[in-house]
């Protein structure tokens, strides 16, 4: 009886926020599994820094992902082709950090823009685009730094670039407890239960459809005790890394675009009906264009974050990255049909990948085995968004 009152009471919340759920089953697993290991200040930094990139490129992902389900295939080649033209820049050249990374930038733009130029207004498949890049760069970034280097890798990096992209605000001695940063994540945990009930308030007004005023409270702790959390890890770990701001303004950046501008609301209406979109009035084809230079842009700020993380720049740079941001936006909801998906979504998804990858690492699983499970969780979660889609039709 009971059973029965909380499912039909709890299923709808539970159906909605599924991954999340699971995310959190999962990190209690790997809690008992590593002895409490995945649970320390350090491997709570490792989680943010090793997996920046991730998150950065399935932001990108995501947009080309509403459009209709088009993915991008060369951003993983194009990070290793970045980090080998920054490695010339800064390191061979000894030109400025600052100039470095305008240059960069503007050869990820560039690309952008002939990329998005092609699949927009020539209509080649993005997929055989994409697929060229991936075949391209990988192999103009290794002969670039084949000939610069005998090693094939390029090193070391400036340390202002280092400082920017794998450095720590606030930084202190591990065994000094860094309160900066944990005032800096009660600011933080305050600011987001304020924009909670400012938002719940705002769709009441305008006759929307909002969250209960429990729902509001569950959500606002829960979104505040996890920001506290790892604030708490990071301020025992040293200090917050830069990358995690890299990453944080890219997230509330795209996420403010996709849910309140206009323009973000025309990626989900081209991917849920192209045509439809187009006799509305929506610019389909600038639509298209924005998404892969969009990509291609944030590519290059993913780029530094892997650049400054290895301190150097090497042919293997970018390996498989494609399938890191195409899964992290699937196991986040993020439909393979285009259409839906959003950036919270999207974060999840990712979390949950580096939480696999960082508890079975410190579990001593061999990485054939991490792809295995990988895997199937990338399945699970289409199957998952299809049966969805079944029910509600």
């Amino acid at each position: 009886m009971y059973i029965k009152q909380f499912l039909a009471r709890y299923s709808a919340p539970l159906k909605k926020n599924a991954m999340l759920v699971i995310l959190v089953l999962v990190y209690l697993f790997f809690m008992v599994t590593t002895g409490g290991a995945i649970f320390k200040p350090m491997n709570f930094n490792a989680l943010i820094t090793q997996n920046a990139y991730v998150y950065i490129l399935a932001v990108g992902m995501l947009m080309c992902m509403l459009t209709g389900g088009n993915i991008d295939l060369s951003c993983g080649s194009f990070v290793c082709l970045v980090g080998a033209f920054g490695g010339v820049l800064m390191v061979i050249s000894k030109m400025n950090t600052g100039v470095s990374i305008v240059l960069m930038l503007l050869l990820g733009i560039l690309y952008g823009c002939g990329l998005g130029y092609l699949i927009a207004y020539v209509h080649i498949p993005p997929w055989i685009a994409t697929l060229a890049g991936y075949l391209a760069f990988r192999g103009l970034g290794t002969s670039i730094l084949s000939s610069n280097s005998k090693t094939g890798s390029i090193a070391p990096f400036p340390e202002s670039f280092l400082k920017l992209f794998s450095g720590k605000i606030f930084q202190t001695k591990m065994s000094v407890f860094n309160w900066p940063c944990m005032i800096a994540g009660i600011v933080a945990a305050v600011i987001t239960v304020a924009v909670i009930f400012m938002t719940r308030q705002s769709r009441l007004q305008k006759g929307y459809e909002a969250d209960s005023f429990g729902a509001a409270c569950g959500k606002s702790l829960i979104s505040a005790a996890a920001i506290l959390l790892v604030m708490y890890k990071l301020a025992n770990a040293g200090g917050i890394p830069t990358v995690l701001i890299w990453v944080v303004a890219v997230v509330l950046i795209y996420s403010f675009i996709t849910s309140k501008t206009t323009i973000g609301r025309h990626f989900y209406v081209v991917g849920g009906n192209i045509e439809a979109a187009r006799l509305s009035g929506v610019n389909t084809r600038r639509i298209m264009f924005l998404a892969y230079l969009n990509m291609a842009i944030l590519t290059v700020i993913a780029s530094w974050t892997v650049m400054a993380r290895f301190q150097a720049a090497n042919s293997t740079a970018g390996t498989n990255f494609e399938m890191d941001a195409i899964s992290a936006c699937v196991v986040g909801g993020v439909s393979a049909s285009g259409g839906a998906g959003s950036v919270i979504g999207m974060v999840i998804g990712a979390t949950l990948i580096g939480v696999i990858n960082l508890g079975m690492s410190l579990m001593g699983i061999d990485a054939n085995y991490q792809k295995v499970v990988k895997g199937v969780v990338l399945l699970g979660a289409v199957v998952f968004d299809i049966l969805s889609k079944k029910r509600k039709g």
